[in-house]
């Protein structure tokens, strides 16, 4: 990593020694009986950027001899982009700006998404953070053609290099995504985030994510891979960001779509938006529901989610904003099946007790405030109340169902609230432009976990018989996180940037409450009945650092490299919740390590757009599972879960997108467009550094080496359709890598191919949808749980359709 970086900026600095530089100059004025604020001339896709003095000159100095393209803008006016060739000092002509409507605006952003075939990358600095020299990506959901009604992971993240997905359900409830080897289980490895703060149950001890925010209000999603650990916290996975629609422009819109599918699916989802109060005030808000009877029997759910934002501008300098959002669901969940069962019909079902519940409650309050062009202040406060409710049978799938025992009920509240400050500020020195940023984080939260015997009946009756005294465990999990960070984009020359980065953590975790410790004989009495008291509590000082380089010798191409420090504390709830399935180790404890990219993306000629990242982990007292077996006389297979090994994983990530028709004809219709994609990963990860012969050099579990997805779209005017192709490589549900048990909670995830094809059609304010999901009927599954919804194989849905009717007013 040394060696590149030092290669990086020897790059840089000879480019400046030896190109012969020149300065442009000019004036850019603004349309009559206005004034021209917060102006800046760049070179679009270099550093090379000027402010327009108050007279409305501005001077780019140190520009090295080539074609470029000149682009001018102020606030409220439209963007103005001149070609110029650059040979010698130059002098340009005035350049007066118009003033841009807000439908022109919209116009302009639909005309850059078009152009991007639904992904793209986020800016160097853009919604408070630095994103320069780091692997980022960004779905534009407009622009896709997908089964967005079911919130369809196979089509909206086909282009996110790296992603591994569990399909637990084919609705949409829940989103488990995970990527460069680490489990996609409920996308717990990415810190997941709503318009910029925090989502997830718990961001430190529980960051799992019951909640997904509808695709159909969203109109980006944000993926920053593992750098991102010092701006976002302590992760190995980066941030997951779902940004949601824009408020329209007109004083009232309103978007009213409705969708109907296989097994009785029906989704209703209706929104409004607008601006109001000369421009001042500005509102969004929807209302989902669905709901639906499953592919298999005993998998019904029944889905509301509502959201409402308001933002108001105090000043030109100063907004504020609200948001709320609330989101329940129930589901019947149909369990797990073992190999046997799954092979003999995939939509079977064993269980039928049990069930799952979820309410969440999310509210932000956040405030922006503009010193100057320059520095801008950022608040976000944040806070969550939610619970999940689990009822139903968990011992093995190759065990009867006894309808007559009493059920497992666990219930988990989440509480907590947070703060999240950034100040941003660029400064010019020694030539050129930077930016800095330093922000403060404030986490306070509150988990309890409970676990006992719910009844017997078959019904979704969330309550314990015994709630004063549990009969597995009740315990809070109180825990305080405060943390300080600063990164700078620093500008070596005019193509070549390094981006340091330090965090400094101060993580204080708490737990107090009992656990039962039941013995029992061969006739199934109870011999040993203990209650064990405990409290704990652990706090911990840390500091992380990361290096970025970024080198861009034009508009079209940039070579990247990056290095962060990663730190991930441990699950609350793995600590004392009784699974006949899994063990978790007393003296669990966090997980240390690093992640390191090398990279480079670009375009050529218009119609080619590419990426490659080599990328490695390092993941230190890494939480996994082994498999092991009881003492004699049962000796049952079980998994043990604790810090089993060190381990590595390294790969590589592809990207190639070709615009067809403009390859071959660059002054094509615009009407019609054609692209071709495809998104290869290969990933190596493996334990290392372990004294358990069992895993030692083992393949680390919930890994596919092999990931490609590719696709083809083509658009004709208002019509657009997307086939799509997904194979996903063999992998391991545990380190011991064990090929098959009788409970199907361990054994291989075989190897599985997905076909999709969506289309769409627009005319005027009526939009038409269609989607086949699996169009090949192709029967697979993604994951062995040894829990919820499980525990053994969830098979993934067949081939279903859907259609779906929106009208825009």
């Amino acid at each position: 990593m040394k060696n590149i970086i030092l290669l990086l900026i020897f790059l840089g600095i000879t480019q400046t020694l030896f190109a012969q530089n020149f300065q442009i100059k000019g004036r850019v004025l603004p349309p009559q009986k206005h004034k021209l604020e917060n102006g800046f001339v760049a070179l679009k896709g270099t550093k090379f950027v000027s402010e327009i003095a108050e007279n409305g000159t501005y001077l780019l100095r140190h520009v090295p001899r080539g074609d470029y393209k000149l682009v001018a803008f102020g606030l409220g006016l439209q963007p103005l982009e001149l070609p110029i060739t650059l040979h010698a000092d130059t002098i340009l002509s005035d350049i007066t700006l118009q003033e841009l409507s807000k439908e022109l605006d919209e116009v302009v952003v639909q005309a850059q998404q078009e152009q991007t075939f639904g992904i793209t990358r986020m800016r160097s600095v853009e919604n408070f953070g630095i994103y320069e020299g780091k692997k980022t990506e960004v779905v534009v959901l407009k622009d896709i053609t997908a089964n967005l009604a079911t919130n369809n992971p196979r089509q909206v993240y086909a282009k996110i290099t790296g992603i591994n997905i569990w399909e637990s359900d084919g609705t949409g409830l829940q989103l488990g995504i995970g990527g460069r080897g680490l489990s996609p289980n409920r996308t717990s490895n990415f810190n997941t985030r709503q318009n910029g703060y925090d989502i997830s149950a718990d961001a430190l001890g529980y960051p799992e994510s019951y909640y997904t925010p509808p695709t159909e209000a969203l109109e980006r999603i944000e993926i920053i891979r593992g750098a991102a650990s010092l701006q976002y916290g302590t992760q190995f996975g980066g941030m997951l960001n779902f940004r949601f629609k824009k408020p329209s422009c007109k004083p009232i819109e309103v978007v009213s779509r409705q969708s109907v599918g296989s097994w009785g699916f029906f989704g209703t989802f209706n929104s409004v938006s607008g601006t109001v109060l000369k421009n001042k005030l500005k509102y969004y808000a929807y209302y989902q529901y669905k709901r639906g009877d499953g592919y298999r029997p005993n998998s019904g759910f029944d889905y509301h989610n509502a959201f409402a934002s308001v933002s108001y501008d105090i000043s030109k300098k100063w907004d504020i904003g609200l948001e709320v959002t609330k989101m329940h669901y129930l589901t019947q969940q149909a369990g797990g099946l073992t190999d046997k069962l799954f092979e003999v019909n995939p939509r079977q079902s064993v269980r039928t007790r049990n069930w799952f519940k979820v309410d969440w409650n999310l509210f932000a309050l956040t405030s922006t405030y503009r010193f100057s062009d320059r520095t801008q202040l950022n608040i976000r406060n944040f806070a969550l109340s939610a619970l999940r409710q689990s009822v139903g049978n968990l011992e093995r799938i190759n065990v009867a169902d006894n309808l007559n025992a009493n059920r497992t009920m666990i219930d988990g509240t989440f509480k907590n609230f947070g703060n999240e400050t950034r100040l941003l500020h660029r400064y010019q020195l020694g030539g050129q432009h930077h930016t800095f940023l330093v922000g403060a984080r404030v986490y306070h939260g509150t988990t309890t976990a409970k676990q006992g015997e719910a009844n017997n009946s078959a019904n979704p009756d969330f309550y314990f018989l015994n709630p004063d005294n549990l009969e597995n465990s009740d315990y809070s999990f109180p825990n305080k996180n405060y943390a300080l960070f600063a990164e700078s984009i620093i500008n070596l020359s005019p193509v070549f940037s390094l981006t340091p980065g330090v965090r400094a953590e101060n993580i204080q975790t708490f737990s107090e409450g009992y656990y039962r410790q039941i013995l029992k004989d061969g006739a199934g009495n109870v011999i040993v009945d203990n209650k064990i008291f405990e409290k704990l509590n652990r706090k911990r000082n840390f500091v992380l650092f990361g290096l970025g380089a970024s080198y861009k010798p034009n508009e079209n191409l940039e070579c990247y490299a990056n290095f962060s420090q990663n730190y991930r504390a441990i699950n609350f709830t793995d600590l004392r919740i009784a699974n006949p399935n899994f063990v978790v180790d007393t003296n669990i404890h966090d997980e240390k390590g690093y992640t390191a990219d090398l990279g480079v993306r670009g375009h050529w000629q218009d119609f080619l757009t590419f990426e490659a990242t080599a990328f490695y982990i390092a993941y230190n007292g890494r939480i996994g599972q082994v498999l092991r077996s009881d003492q004699p006389p049962l000796y049952n297979d079980y998994r043990f879960r604790g810090n089993i090994s060190d381990a590595r994983n390294i790969g590589l990530e592809t990207f190639v997108e070709v615009d067809i028709l403009k390859a071959f004809d660059r002054q094509q219709n615009k009407s019609l467009r054609w692209s071709v994609f495809s998104n290869l990963s290969f990933v190596d990860a493996r334990y290392v550094h372990t004294q358990e012969a069992s895993i030692r050099n083992k393949k680390v579990e919930m890994v596919a080496p092999l990931m490609w997805r590719t696709g083809s779209t083509a658009k004709y005017k208002h019509f657009s359709s997307t086939l799509q192709f997904s194979y996903t490589a063999q992998q391991f549900s545990d380190a011991t890598n064990a090929k098959r048990t009788a409970a199907a909670v361990e054994g291989v995830i075989p190897a599985y191919s997905v076909m999709d094809w969506s289309v769409s059609y627009g005319w005027r304010w009526l939009t038409l949808e269609g989607s086949c999901n699996n169009l090949l009927n192709a029967k697979y599954f993604t994951r062995r749980a040894e829990s919820y919804p499980g525990p053994g194989i969830i098979p993934s849905d067949g081939r279903g359709f859907y259609a779906s009717v929106q009208a825009k007013f």
